[in-house]
């Protein structure tokens, strides 16, 4: 009389044990969002490119002895923004997205910026939390922000509004609230503006094209 209860309640657990483990390889790469500047900030390598290759390699073996693949990118440098006096000529990847591994076109006709971990030889590594953008998609801000602007301000924090309301807790941090606001990542603080050290130390959105002049005290805040 008890069997179909119990039968029941194994597929009961089977049924939950794979929903678990379907969210479980649903939410194996996690990103928070980061505004441009920030992420401009953290890598090691940000370069303009296009790539024109693609394999997969070997890299060595874990701790059982199983084989490490990556994708490996043969990539046409077209200017480096930060990063190691040696031209990039490949990058590398985890195979799958699930594991934080980035797909490019490799046609050669379209151009990345492309931000990640520096390696040896004119080599870097990239994930899907790095800062991987269609150069057509960036807006001239940010262009501009990736010459001078954005290095300017990495001594500054930029903070972002989990919910409304929400303020900086010190002088050195921007608010950022485009997905509070806008409910985007690609917002107009994210597209537009830049968080500059100002002269007293404090630090402000600054928006335009042209640099911020030395006596820069009065941005206007988004």
């Amino acid at each position: 009389m008890n069997m179909p209860f119990n039968v029941n309640g194994i597929l009961c657990t089977l049924a939950l044990l794979l929903l678990w483990r379907a969210e479980e390889l649903a939410e194996a790469c996690s990103c928070a969002p980061v505004h441009p500047q920030q992420a401009f900030c953290n890598a090691d390598v940000v370069i303009r490119a296009k790539v024109v290759g693609e394999s997969e390699v070997d890299t060595g073996n874990d701790i059982y002895g199983n084989p490490i693949k990556r994708i490996q990118y043969e990539v046409k440098q077209i200017k480096m923004f930060k990063g190691p006096t040696q031209d990039i000529d490949t990058i590398f990847t985890a195979p799958m997205s699930a594991v934080c591994g980035v797909t490019l076109d490799v046609a050669g006709k379209k151009e990345y910026l492309i931000s990640g971990k520096s390696e040896a030889n004119g080599r870097m590594h990239v994930t899907l939390c790095d800062y991987i953008m269609p150069w057509d998609s960036l807006s001239n801000t940010q262009k501009k922000g990736l010459t001078q602007r954005y290095q300017m301000g990495c001594e500054c924090k930029i903070v972002r509004c989990p919910s409304l309301p929400c303020e900086i807790s010190a002088p050195e941090e921007c608010l950022w609230t485009d997905m509070m606001i806008e409910k985007q990542v690609h917002g107009r603080q994210a597209n537009h503006y830049a968080c500059v050290k100002r002269a007293d130390g404090s630090c402000s959105w600054y928006r335009g094209i042209a640099s911020p002049k030395k006596e820069f005290l009065d941005a206007d805040d988004p």
